[in-house]
């Protein structure tokens, strides 16, 4: 039970997909105007993250692992998330239209989303058990999902503010992502420590 405490933590916190491994920026800068948008989309990734590691998981081990097919990795992982996407997809514009005409391009780009792809290959990569698999992939979408919701409530507060004019836009945005990175970074350590 502590090994799903540590990489649940560590997912969430310590190696962020967002703010530590950068991925799944594209997403991270887009949508994270608005808190409702960041929600929705995160939401989004947890579902998309989790169903693609309880497909890709077995598929890799008992597929593409044994026949010695692990060059179709990507092509195959990537597939299934397009999948799983275009499933989500459906089911917002049925059920709630108003966030998926707010999410607008960026939900078809969680196909494309590297860190949705990351997750799952890394999951593979570094050796996990299909539930520390899935552990880490909720730890993940949670990081997500934490750094999404954050950073919608510094870019609020940026936008209420009088920036300089060169300042404006991405160059003030691509700043605050870096101070919260950083913040991040100050978690490195603890989670081991706490277990330890």
């Amino acid at each position: 039970m502590t090994r799903f405490i540590i990489i649940l933590l560590s997912a969430v916190f310590i190696n962020n997909y967002v703010l530590s491994r950068f991925l799944g920026i594209c997403p991270f800068l887009g949508v994270s105007k608005k808190l409702n948008s960041a929600t929705g989309m995160s939401l989004a990734v947890i579902f998309v993250m989790l169903m693609a590691t309880a497909v890709t998981w077995p598929i890799q081990n008992y597929l593409l692992t044994p026949y010695d097919l692990g060059y179709l990795q990507t092509i195959v992982f990537i597939l299934v998330i397009a999948a799983l996407v275009q499933l989500v997809e459906i089911v917002l514009k049925r059920f709630l239209p108003s966030l998926h005409r707010s999410l607008g391009v960026y939900l078809p780009l969680i196909t494309t989303n590297c860190a949705v792809l990351g997750v799952t290959i890394l999951n593979i990569d570094e050796g996990y058990t299909f539930w520390e698999a899935m552990v880490n992939s909720l730890g993940s979408g949670l990081g997500f999902f934490l750094a999404m919701v954050m950073f919608s409530g510094v870019r609020s507060t940026i936008e209420e503010r009088n920036i300089p004019k060169s300042f404006r836009g991405l160059p003030v945005t691509l700043i605050a992502a870096s101070i919260t990175s950083l913040a991040f970074m100050g978690f490195g350590g603890v989670i081991e420590n706490l277990f330890g």
